[in-house]
C-alpha cells in the first residue's frame, strides 16, 4: 500500500496549477506591481536627482579622509559602553521575556491570562525604540542607564512572543504526561517544556543581542549613552575625518559580534 500511496502523492505534486490558482498568482503580481508604482509615486522618487548627487556624495566622502585616529580612544570606549548597554538591556529582556513569554503561551495559560499578555506584548512592539530611549532621558537624565531601559523595555516585546511561540511549539504529551502525573505549573515548564525549547530560546536570545548591538549605536543620538553620542557630535561639528574613524571602528564592531554569534550558533547545532 504504500508504494502506490507514495506514486499517487508524486502525481498529485506532478499535476499543473489549476486555473484558480494561477489567476491567484496573477492577481497577487498585478496588486504588488501596482503597490510599488504608488510608492515610487507618493514618494517623489526622481532617478535624475540620484545621478545628480554623485558629486555631492564623493565630496562628503572625500572630507572624511583620511580618518583621525587620535580619537580612536574615545571612540573605542564608547563602543565598549555600547556592548554593556547592549548585554546589560538583552539580559534585562530575558528576565522579563521569561515571565511574559510563559503567561503568553497558549499552551500552558489560559484565555483570559495569555490574550491580554499577548496585546501587551504588541503595544510594547509599536513604540518605536527612539521614542522609547527618549522617554527614559527624560525620565532618569542622560547616560547610558536610559539606553540600557530603553533595550529592555522594547526587546521584551520581541523576546517574549518568541518565547511564547517556542513554548506552544512544545509536544503536547510531554506536558500531558506530567500534567497527568500531578506536575505543577512550573515542574512541566522545567521538565516538559524546557528541554524541548532551550535550542530555540538560545537562538533567539543571541538574534536579539545582536539587534540591541546594532539599535544601541543609535541611542546616543538622543542622549542614551553609547557611541551614538559622538556621531551626533562628529558629524554637527563637520569633523569628518573623526567621523570616519568612528564608522570603521562600528564597522569593525558589528562584524566581530557577528562572527561570534555565528559561532555560538554553529555550536549549538
Amino acid at each position: 500500500m504504500r508504494p502506490h500511496k507514495e506514486a499517487r502523492t508524486q502525481i498529485e505534486r506532478n499535476k499543473p496549477p489549476t486555473r484558480s490558482a494561477e489567476w491567484s498568482g496573477f492577481t497577487f503580481t498585478v496588486v504588488i506591481g501596482i503597490l510599488v508604482v504608488w510608492g515610487l509615486i507618493d514618494t517623489g522618487i526622481d532617478p535624475s536627482r540620484l545621478a545628480a548627487s554623485g558629486p555631492r556624495v564623493w565630496a562628503f566622502l572625500d572630507r572624511m579622509f583620511p580618518p583621525d585616529w587620535s580619537v580612536l580612544p574615545t571612540v573605542v570606549d564608547a563602543s565598549v559602553e555600547t556592548f554593556h548597554i547592549a548585554l546589560l538591556g538583552t539580559v534585562a529582556s530575558v528576565v522579563f521575556s521569561s515571565v511574559l513569554g510563559a503567561l503568553a503561551a497558549e499552551s500552558v495559560t489560559p484565555r483570559f491570562i495569555h490574550m491580554p499578555v499577548k496585546w501587551l506584548l504588541a503595544t510594547i512592539r509599536a513604540i518605536p525604540l527612539i521614542l522609547v530611549a527618549m522617554l527614559m532621558v527624560g525620565a532618569v537624565g542622560l547616560g547610558p542607564l536610559p539606553g540600557i531601559l530603553a533595550i529592555a523595555f522594547h526587546s521584551t516585546g520581541m523576546l517574549a512572543k518568541f518565547y511564547a511561540e517556542a513554548i506552544e511549539g512544545v509536544p503536547a504529551r510531554s506536558l500531558e504526561s506530567l500534567d497527568s502525573a500531578g506536575a505543577t505549573w512550573l515542574q512541566k515548564m522545567r521538565f516538559g517544556a524546557w528541554p524541548n525549547m532551550a535550542p530555540d530560546l538560545v537562538r533567539d536570545t543571541l538574534f536579539r543581542f545582536e539587534l540591541n548591538i546594532r539599535e544601541s549605536l543609535v541611542l546616543g543620538l538622543v542622549g542614551a549613552g553609547g557611541i551614538g553620542f559622538y556621531i551626533q557630535t562628529y558629524v554637527r561639528a563637520f569633523q569628518y575625518d573623526k567621523a570616519a574613524t568612528l564608522t570603521i571602528v562600528v564597522i569593525l564592531f558589528v562584524v566581530l559580534i557577528e562572527m561570534v554569534n555565528h559561532f555560538l550558533r554553529t555550536l549549538l547545532k
